[in-house]
């Protein structure tokens, strides 16, 4: 059974977890077959679903944590559904897209890979996507970070984190995979912002559950020195991994 690891942090994550580029949901609307309705598994707190309701008449959006879905942003076109992605409340054939966004190393994807064989119109599209981590625009700063993150949580980072890593390369696709272009998510983050997007890292949410200390407050005043003298935001990027296939 999946673990949820972010329930207790829903409006972090609702707040500090980064947005995907437009120019994905576009791509992926122009891939698809003709179609109504798009799936986004495992939607988090929306930020993938939000992306698709420019390209659709309707959006279903699933995730087993309530507490997240309640955070998410609401539209006309967008449906939230408390679900698990092995068991989605669609009809079969219903969908021409299927998308998970930074979540696919949680699912049984067996069985996520027969729902989605399932609800998807004959030629219909899925599409998963995944980033390791961010990269920020000052040195200094992503040194700290990256020492943060291999160092001090890496001994708590969840079995599922070397799919993440390996930028889902070792999972099989049991469709047609298709080639897929880069992306890449881009922000001006303040340290306040890097710091609310940490605590939405199950590695930190698992440290803390172990040794009762909030790692993150154990890296402030190291991420604070390194941080430019100006004290504003800086360039933050996360290169996206994104695998697409068609059924």
């Amino acid at each position: 059974m999946t673990t949820d690891h972010f329930s207790a942090v829903a409006r972090e994550y609702a707040r500090f977890r980064p947005t995907y580029p437009p120019a994905l949901f576009a791509y992926l609307a122009e891939l698809a077959p003709a179609g109504a309705r798009a799936w986004d598994c495992a939607t988090g707190t929306g930020q993938a679903a939000v992306g698709l309701v420019t390209h659709f008449a309707q959006v279903v959006a699933t995730d087993m944590s309530p507490a997240l879905l309640r955070q998410a942003p609401r539209h006309t076109r967008l449906r939230y559904a408390a679900a698990r992605g092995e068991a989605a409340p669609l009809a079969a054939r219903s969908v021409a897209l299927v998308t998970v966004a930074q979540a696919l190393h949680w699912l049984d994807r067996t069985r996520f890979f027969a729902e989605v064989r399932r609800v998807l119109v004959s030629g219909g599209v899925l599409a998963v996507w995944t980033y390791p981590s961010l990269e920020l625009g000052d040195p200094a700063v992503d040194r700290v970070l990256r020492q943060f993150y291999t160092q001090r949580i890496g001994p708590y980072w969840p079995p599922q984190r070397a799919l993440v890593e390996d930028g889902y390369r070792r999972i099989a696709l049991p469709f047609d995979e298709l080639a897929a272009p880069q992306f890449a998510m881009t922000a001006r983050w303040t340290l306040t912002a890097v710091l609310g997007h940490l605590q939405t890292w199950s590695g930190v949410r698992r440290f803390q559950a172990a040794r009762g200390v909030d790692p993150v407050a154990l890296v402030e005043p190291d991420l604070s020195a390194a941080w430019p003298s100006h004290g504003g935001p800086i360039d933050v990027t996360w290169p996206l991994a994104l695998r697409i296939a068609r059924v």
